[in-house]
Parts: structure tokens; C-alpha cells; sequence
């Protein structure tokens, strides 16, 4: 059975989760008070409506006790995401996530009741940053504050040994969970390849750890 998703609030950041997860194979009802952001995106999820995010009727209309989670992805009206998360959560729907502009706004949204809060903008911000600095990475996906996964080129000095060999657990810190090569992808990596110019992998650690490599 798919998962179903509620998305309120159809910003970049908004619009952006409502398609990506109608693409995964979700059903997504997304939600927006500006009728040209309902139009972006009515092609391309399950159902689109123009309604107020935060009026406390627009769950039940939206029979959202089937949904498997909802994201509050409009932080600009702080009384709305409000009435969002309790509504939800009135709803029983499982897990609720919200985007939030301030530290302050992230904690009153726990306080009632959000499972998750996050700041779209401060993570990429970070993510980019961490590109410039650290050239040789493909890409960077935070899975807290400290830990992250990144997919990055096999460093010149690694060329040409196997993962055996360089230990990197041990000596970097890091444990390499996948290799691309091409169009091929490598997700349980033969400790004794060796590796080759071009490769990129896959990559989990800390963020301290990963930035030293």
C-alpha cells in the first residue's frame, strides 16, 4: 500500500518535498492559500487544493486519519503551523514535520507537538559550504548534527590500494558503504577491490571525520 503525505505550504522547500515524494511512489495531498503555487504542482502529485494551512477543518476534510505523516512546510505564519500540528496530532497522524525560519519558532512547534523541525535554508547553506571547502565532494546529506553521508571521489592517494589495505574505519574513522563506478553501483564493496581514479564512494561518519579526508 503507498504511503500518503500531506504537504502544507507549497514554497520552494514545500513544493520541492511534495514532488519528490509523489515521484517515490507516495500519495501526496498538497495544500497552498496561493492559488499559483497549487497550480505548479497540480500535475504532478495525487491531489492539489487552494485552502488556509491553518484552518483547523482542513485535515478532516482532507480524511487525514489515512495519512502516514504531514509537513508543515510554511514558516512564516507561526499561529498556523500551530493549529497545523495540533490538528494533527488531534488526527492522529503519525508523524509530523515542520519547517521553521528561528530557534524560537522550532521550539514552540515541538512544545506542541511536531516530531521533527527543520531549517531547509541553514542546511543548505551548510551542505553548499561544505562543498566549496572540501572540492572533491559529490554531495553531502546531514543525518544529524554531527553524523553525515557523503558521496565523494576517491581521493588521489587512495588510487590503486583496496579498502583492506588503507583500513579506513580504523585509520579515517569512516566506514565506506558503497562504490559507484559509472552506472554501476557497488553497495556491499569487496574489501580487496582496489580502487580506481573516477570512482566515487559512499561514505558515513562524522562530520569532523569526513571533512579531514
Amino acid at each position: 500500500m503507498k504511503k500518503q503525505f500531506i504537504v502544507l505550504g507549497l514554497g520552494s522547500f514545500g513544493a520541492s518535498v511534495a514532488v519528490t515524494l509523489q515521484q517515490m511512489g507516495c500519495d501526496v495531498a498538497a495544500v497552498d492559500q496561493d492559488m499559483e503555487c497549487v497550480e505548479a504542482v497540480a500535475d504532478q502529485v495525487a491531489y492539489a487544493m487552494q485552502a488556509d494551512i491553518g484552518n483547523p477543518e482542513l485535515l478532516q476534510s482532507l480524511g487525514s486519519k489515512n495519512f502516514d505523516g504531514i509537513v508543515i512546510a510554511s514558516s512564516e505564519n507561526l499561529e498556523g503551523s500551530i493549529m497545523a500540528v495540533l490538528s494533527a496530532k488531534e488526527m492522529g497522524i503519525p508523524y509530523v514535520l515542520c519547517k521553521a525560519h528561528n530557534k524560537k519558532y522550532a521550539e514552540v512547534l515541538r512544545k506542541v507537538g511536531a516530531d521533527a523541525v527543520v531549517f531547509p535554508e541553514k542546511e543548505m547553506g551548510k551542505r553548499i559550504a561544505r562543498n566549496l571547502v572540501s572540492g572533491n565532494l559529490a554531495d553531502w546529506i546531514a543525518l544529524s548534527p554531527d553524523y553525515s553521508v557523503v558521496e565523494a571521489a576517491v581521493p588521489k592517494k587512495w588510487v590503486g590500494k583496496t579498502l583492506r589495505e588503507l583500513d579506513v574505519r580504523k585509520i579515517y574513522g569512516v566506514n565506506v558503504i558503497g562504490i559507484k563506478e559509472g552506472e554501476r553501483v557497488e553497495i556491499t564493496p569487496d574489501p580487496n577491490m582496489l580502487l580506481k581514479a573516477g570512482m566515487i564512494l559512499m561514505l558515513v561518519g562524522s562530520n569532523e571525520a569526513l571533512e579531514d579526508i
